[in-house]
């Protein structure tokens, strides 16, 4: 298969992804805060070890060590600064409570985090298919649980079902169309750098956004799941890192 049909591939299952959140219709409240917590907690493993056990080593094999830590840093940073400058929040709870007019920030920024993770994983693709294999895989993780809480979200700020749905379809096609723009910048422009930085965006994403959200006080029994499930998310990254050598 072509690398563009892997971004293709990659971009429309993406999309699919974003109508994870019609789940939240069919599931008692109280079953959802059970599951969203060790989603969020397999995600952010599942993130961290993606950027640490396959993008970082793939940077450091092909560009200087300096440059390739500096464009992680970068990527960090860029994350960091779209949720200053959007307030924007990743919601990981149904019930979170925002207001209306947040949910279009939420979309707003959902949509251009979608595009720029389409724009660095492609360009991981580009570079090596089966590391941007095993990078979608951990952006996918992520996504689950984040969908299931915004969908959430925007039923509660008073979107009908229906138009929920659709404009988190569209949020999730900016991930495609990412993906096709640095597939059409590859060929004048070398997209090696989008490796680090979306490791950087990885790190940001599971430390600062994800982490939080389970490190909080709960019970020991909920404590050994969150545990449990972030080191399932970091081995089964590692162990895709194993199945591809």
């Amino acid at each position: 298969m072509t690398t563009l049909a892997w971004i293709v591939l990659g971009g429309l299952g993406m999309a699919a992804i974003s109508l994870v959140g019609s789940v939240t219709l069919v599931l008692r409240e109280a079953t959802l805060k059970r599951l969203l917590l060790p989603l969020v907690a397999f995600a952010a493993g599942s993130l961290i070890g993606g950027a640490l056990f396959h993008m970082v080593p793939a940077a450091l094999a092909t560009l200087p060590a300096a440059i390739a830590l500096r464009w992680v840093a970068l990527g960090f940073l860029v994350f960091f600064g779209l949720e200053q400058f959007l307030h924007w929040h990743h919601c990981h709870r149904a019930s979170a409570g925002c207001r209306k007019p947040l949910t279009y920030l939420i979309l707003l920024g959902d949509g251009l985090h979608n595009f720029l993770g389409g724009l660095a994983i492609a360009g991981v693709l580009l570079v090596d298919v089966r590391l941007g294999v095993a990078a979608w895989l951990a952006a996918a993780a992520h996504e689950i649980p984040q969908e299931l809480g915004d969908f959430g979200v925007l039923i509660h700020g008073g979107w009908s079902k229906r138009t929920a749905l659709l404009f988190n379809l569209f949020s999730g096609l900016t991930f495609l169309a990412g993906g096709l723009i640095a597939y059409a910048a590859s060929a004048h422009v070398d997209v090696t750098w989008l490796v680090p930085l979306a490791a950087g965006n990885f790190l940001y994403i599971g430390a600062s956004d994800l982490v939080p959200e389970v490190n909080k006080p709960h019970t020991l029994g909920a404590s050994l799941v969150h545990f449990a499930t972030f080191a399932a998310g970091l081995g089964l990254l590692l162990a895709v890192g194993h199945v591809a050598d």
